[in-house]
């Protein structure tokens, strides 16, 4: 990597498609953020792409104006993958070192994770990442990374994230002919882990929430490695329909009064509290209850964490995790959010905002950009290493990408 590289990351949501550049300084652990693009997403649902002309024309809004603000173009991109087609299962490699000395190399820790990907899935899904958890060495285990330790056998236990290929066709095809290249696809349920979280929070045990508009993504961590991911197809979309239907509102009505006035604390609203939505809306001229809409926004919102418990639950981590629960995305910002996660998972809870960047602060110290900032902070490790093209991500390189940002995590 250069002494001062560009590097950009692309974020598409179902809601909105946030575009980030920075330079990052190989003397400096912090990026400077030197542009932010913002654009509706229109043409996806779920992070499925269903009008390939609208994606392409959000996703070019959204790179025209990061373009602006930085003052520099950009050529290829960190992409994230979201949606709720992305899959995760563990696995399992064992090899025998190779060297006569019994000395593992890092060939050694390349061809355990190649033995870890052979696992039987479905022809229509891609792997795309390959993450060690921890190595076992003979019988000495939770070893964070071998290389120049003594042995026979060699062990790793991996998560492996996988997208249903298709969908992640559709959205590298739209990408590439909105004018860049794609350097690497890095699944949104890992990417804003790396923003908001701290290596003690990581080595104790923690999971972050993401909310977003079509699905809630959650990522969970332990003795600094991911122990576990997974996508709830339930997030802010949700809410929105719950509150148009039960107050009988326009969606764009529901939408507005769900940010102006929303919450999920329905004991902190006073029962003669109402809203006149002819002030907010051409269409709605009634006047509601704020307390039947926090009540409403409440169930939604009890739900997605109550999907979160039972995730953990899968993983015996329900309620056992020190270090808690982080909440990002757009979907965190609602008023007793936290209140509501902290009782409902019986986890201290907080907001997560992105750390570790300098720049333009006043536009991205919102949790709605920690994917963002965390796919630049991902990429920002492996820029100039591994450019992918329409290839995708193929075994040598992500092993390698993965090894790298392990080593990363772990000095």
């Amino acid at each position: 990597m250069p002494r001062t590289a560009i590097v950009a990351s692309l974020d598409i949501g179902s809601s909105k498609i946030r575009t980030v550049v920075g330079v990052k300084d190989e003397n400096s652990p912090v990026i400077n953020i030197i542009g932010v693009g913002i654009a509706p997403s229109t043409g996806l649902r779920k992070g499925a792409v269903i009008d390939v002309e609208e994606t392409i024309n959000s996703i070019s809004a959204s790179l025209e104006d990061a373009e602006r603000m930085a003052g520099e173009p950009i050529n290829h991109v960190f992409l994230g993958v979201g949606g709720n087609h992305i899959e995760s299962i563990n696995s399992k490699g064992v090899i025998a070192v190779s060297q006569a000395e019994n000395e593992i190399t890092e060939d050694d820790v390349d061809r355990v994770l190649e033995a870890a990907q052979a696992v039987t899935i479905p022809s229509n899904r891609r792997i795309l990442r390959i993450i060690p958890k921890t190595f076992t060495v003979d019988e000495q285990k939770g070893i964070k990374y071998p290389v120049g330790m003594t042995g026979i056998r060699l062990e790793v236990e991996t998560h492996i994230i996988t997208g249903f290929e298709p969908i992640v066709k559709n959205i590298e095809k739209c990408v590439l002919q909105s004018g860049v290249d794609i350097d690497d696809l890095i699944p949104n349920s890992l990417a804003p882990a790396e923003a908001v979280l701290s290596k003690r929070q990581k080595e104790l045990g923690v999971v972050v929430v993401d909310i977003g508009c079509g699905t809630t993504a959650i990522s969970v961590f332990e003795d600094g490695a991911t122990l576990y991911t997974a996508i709830i197809p339930v997030g802010g979309e949700n809410v929105t329909n719950d509150i148009a239907i039960g107050l009988r509102s326009s969606i764009d009505t529901a939408e507005k009064i769900k940010i102006e006035y929303g919450g999920v604390i329905p004991s902190d609203v006073n029962d003669r509290e109402t809203i006149d939505l002819s002030l907010i809306s051409k269409i709605d001229t009634h006047v509601i209850s704020k307390k039947q809409l926090v009540e409403i926004i409440e169930a939604r919102y009890h739900e997605i964490f109550v999907l979160v418990k039972d995730e953990l639950a899968k993983i015996h981590r329900d309620g056992m995790l020190p270090a808690g629960v982080v909440l990002t995305g757009a979907g965190s910002k609602l008023p007793g959010v936290i209140d509501l996660a902290r009782e409902t998972l019986n986890l201290p809870a907080q907001i997560g905002f992105p750390q570790n960047y300098d720049g333009v602060v006043d536009k991205i110290d919102d949790p709605a950009y920690a994917t963002a900032i965390g796919l630049l902070i991902w990429g920002s490790r492996f820029e100039g290493r591994h450019h992918m093209g329409l290839k995708g991500l193929n075994l040598k390189k992500g092993i390698t990408n993965i090894k790298g940002w392990f080593k990363s995590l772990f000095p």
